[in-house]
């Protein structure tokens, strides 16, 4: 089951020369794993992240830019943002990353990471994660423009706490839609009271600041940058990903095991694209140690 809190755990600011990063590093192990939310996401939301505590990695969560206390302008593009990570990195004194983990909109960046500092990064593991079709659609980028935008955004995630706390049931038959590709009543009838209330706790919290007005430029134009990226990448990379993700289709992790060298393609079972709730990920997660095991 995917891993959620109902307090935010506390997250640390830092003046980099390219600009302000809000992190959250929880020490364990000697080995560093760095988490890449996605959308509406941000350094103080878990998720995902109980695998890598179990194997003893100590993990160091980030807001990309736009979100939580990280301002657009720090890095801004999956590049820029890559290279503002290493810095981040050797301020922190973390010499190499045991794995950069790139969940959705935050895949991009983690590609850019593992591509342009190979020594820095040792694995890349992305999780229903943009690859190289432009993203997303677009009926999604157009409502994306009135309800994320920076001066509505606010407004909009107010209203999903409302519901969220209000009218449960309603809540996930009124935004599961959007991320799954299979019937509502079929996704919810598949879910239990814990993992209901996991994505409840993720509604009621999330924020997009600029983050995701941002993400939405960047991404939804074809990126030769990503490409080139991922023909790029000479570390061993595990691509998982669900065939029902209604909100990164399918065809992205295809084309992210296809471009990137010896990639590994593991399908979840799962019926959206929250890949970390349901039975199945039980078998994500063991593919996930057993490549953290690898030499």
């Amino acid at each position: 089951m995917a891993d959620t809190h109902t307090t935010e755990p506390p997250t640390r600011l830092l003046d980099l020369a390219a600009g302000a990063v809000e992190y959250r590093l929880e020490e364990r192990g000697p080995r560093t794993v760095l988490m890449l939310h996605g959308g509406h996401m941000r350094a103080g939301i878990a998720l995902g992240e109980d695998v890598f505590a179990d194997a003893g990695c100590t993990v160091l969560a980030v807001s990309r830019p736009g979100y939580g206390r990280t301002p657009v302008t720090t890095g801004t593009t999956p590049d820029g943002f890559a290279d503002v990570l290493a810095g981040l990195c050797a301020e922190l004194g973390t010499g190499s990353l045991a794995a950069v983990v790139g969940q959705s909109a935050g895949g991009p960046t983690a590609l850019a990471l593992a591509a342009r500092h190979p020594d820095l990064v040792e694995r890349l593991i992305l999780q229903s994660a943009v690859g190289l079709p432009p993203w997303p659609d677009r009926r999604t980028r157009l409502a994306a423009a009135a309800a994320f935008h920076p001066r509505t955004e606010a407004a909009t995630w107010a209203l999903v706490r409302t519901l969220a706390r209000r009218a449960p049931g309603l809540a996930l038959r009124l935004l599961l839609p959007d991320l799954t590709s299979r019937p509502t009543g079929e996704v919810l009838s598949g879910l239990g009271d814990a993992d209901r209330n996991v994505l409840l706790g993720l509604f009621g919290r999330m924020r997009s600041g600029s983050g995701f007005r941002n993400d939405v430029r960047v991404m939804a134009a074809p990126d030769g940058a990503r490409r080139a990226a991922a023909a790029e990448v000479r570390r061993p990379t595990l691509v998982i990903a669900s065939r029902d993700d209604g909100s990164v289709p399918y065809s992205h992790a295809l084309s992210l095991a296809e471009a990137i060298p010896d990639a590994r393609l593991v399908t979840s079972g799962a019926s959206s694209h929250m890949i970390w709730l349901g039975d199945g990920y039980r078998d994500v997660a063991a593919a996930i140690t057993a490549f953290l095991a690898e030499a």
